[in-house]
C-alpha cells in the first residue's frame, strides 16, 4: 500500500508540488485527462507522482478543471491569441523536464479533454518553434479502466501522438479492473498495481537522467 505524497501548494488551489529532492533539477508535470471528481485516472496520477518522488524526481500535479479551455479554434486564436488558461498551463509545462499523463479510455481512444489541452499548449507564440513546449522531453503514460483491457488501446494512440509531438515516451502502465485498485481515499491497494508504478517510475527516472533511490526497481 502506498503512502500519500506530501503536496505543498505553489499556486492557490491549482498546482501542487512535492519537494522530494530540492537539489535535483528534474521536474515532471503530472495530470489526468479527466475532469470527473472521483476519476480513477486522477487517483492513478497522484499514485504515479508518489512513486516518482521516491526516485528523487520533483513532481507538480495539476487538475485540468482549473485550466478550463474552449475547443481549439484557429479563428479564436487568430483574433485573441492563446486563452489565459492556455498561457498559464503552457508556462507551467515549459518549466518542466517531462510529463506523466494518466488517461481514461473513451470509445477506444483518449478523451477530447486531453487532446484539446495538448493542442492549445502546443501552439507556438512569437519567437517559439513548433511544439517547443514538448519537443525533446520525456513522457510516461498511464491508464486506469474499469474493464479488463486497462486502457491499452488509448495508450497505443496516445504514445503515437506524443512521439509525433517530439517526446520520448519512456514508460507506460495500465491498470485493468481499476474499481478495485484504489482505497476510498485514493491509495493503491493492489500489489501488482504498486509494482507497476514502481517499475514505471524507475524506467522514467533512468530515461530522464535521475538515478532511482534504493528500493525502486
Amino acid at each position: 500500500m502506498e503512502e500519500n505524497p506530501r503536496m505543498v501548494p505553489v499556486h492557490p488551489t491549482v498546482v501542487y508540488q512535492d519537494m522530494a529532492s530540492p537539489t535535483n533539477p528534474k521536474k515532471v508535470l503530472v495530470f489526468a485527462g479527466s475532469n470527473r471528481s472521483d476519476s480513477l485516472n486522477r487517483k492513478l496520477a497522484y499514485s504515479a507522482a508518489s512513486a516518482l518522488n521516491k526516485t528523487g524526481i520533483e513532481t507538480t500535479v495539476i487538475d485540468l478543471r482549473e485550466f478550463a479551455l474552449p475547443i481549439y479554434d484557429g479563428d479564436l486564436e487568430s483574433e485573441d491569441g492563446l486563452p489565459l488558461n492556455a498561457k498559464r498551463l503552457k508556462a507551467i509545462a515549459k518549466s518542466h523536464d517531462g510529463f506523466v499523463l494518466s488517461s481514461p479510455e473513451y470509445n477506444g481512444s483518449f478523451p477530447a479533454l486531453l487532446k484539446n489541452t495538448l493542442d492549445w499548449i502546443s501552439r507556438p507564440e512569437p519567437g517559439e518553434g513548433p511544439l517547443s513546449v514538448f519537443r525533446g522531453k520525456t513522457a510516461a503514460i498511464l491508464s486506469a479502466s474499469p474493464g479488463p483491457g486497462g486502457g491499452q488501446r488509448c495508450l497505443r494512440q496516445l504514445k503515437e501522438l506524443l512521439e509525433m509531438m517530439g517526446m520520448n515516451v519512456a514508460a507506460q502502465a495500465s491498470v485493468p479492473k481499476a474499481l478495485s485498485a484504489f482505497s476510498p481515499t485514493g491509495q493503491v491497494v493492489r500489489a501488482e498495481t504498486a509494482q507497476a508504478l514502481e517499475t514505471l517510475a524507475a524506467d522514467f527516472a533512468q530515461a530522464i537522467g535521475v538515478h532511482p533511490a534504493p528500493g525502486i526497481s
